[in-house]
């Protein structure tokens, strides 16, 4: 159990079809890996229903998996790093629109709230992309991030370079091992991973 009683923030954003897949990816990181979760919910997470799941199945899911009640508002995440709240915040799934915000200093919701906050006491942020426009209008603002001190990437790759040239996607069964490096202040490698292997 290489995260034993850490505190790790999980900060899910409106990338809806990876949020099944992040729910077993959690489950791995307490039973697993030891980790203690708290779960941060974007507002299109925590309201919006969709063709993937409700938005209500995805608070049930991370109670039933072991997280702690989840953070839905700025007034709540606020408090993250004057508290020393987290060891490691990971935003998993990371959608463009959160890495554009971020990118660009911009804080208007619970997720950015929590970064900003996590950031001020120089702890790790991980983040783990799934972006249509990764190689499009977002590629300048992946640049930025990946320059970014205490920042740093889930592997990631071209997830359908055929049908959708522009889309990036984090390898989600690497969180764990890049939680681990972030922890040293190490970037995982190699962080672009080969096509097909994340193709879905």
């Amino acid at each position: 159990m290489r995260l034993f009683g850490k505190n790790i923030g999980i900060a899910m954003t409106g990338s809806f079809c990876t949020l099944a897949e992040m729910i077993c990816e959690i489950e791995i990181l307490i039973k697993e890996e030891g980790a203690v979760i708290t779960p941060i919910l974007s507002e299109m997470v925590d309201e919006t229903d969709t063709r993937f799941g409700r938005a209500v199945g995805w608070k049930d899911e991370l109670e039933r998996i072991g997280c702690k009640p989840p953070i839905l508002t700025i007034p709540q995440a606020e408090p993250i790093g004057p508290r020393g709240m987290f060891d490691v915040l990971v935003i998993a799934p990371c959608s463009g629109n959160t890495l554009a915000k971020l990118a660009n200093g911009i804080t208007d919701g619970s997720v950015l709230m929590a970064a900003k906050s996590h950031l001020r006491n120089q702890r790790p942020v991980v983040l783990s992309v799934s972006t249509n426009d990764g190689l499009g209008f977002n590629a300048k603002n992946l640049g930025i991030l990946l320059n970014s001190k205490n920042i740093y990437m889930v592997p990631f790759g071209q997830d359908n370079p055929k049908e959708k040239a522009n889309s990036l996607r984090s390898d989600v069964s690497k969180i764990a091992e890049t939680v681990v490096e972030a922890m040293f202040g190490r970037q995982i490698q190699p962080v672009l991973l080969q096509y097909p292997s994340i193709m879905i």
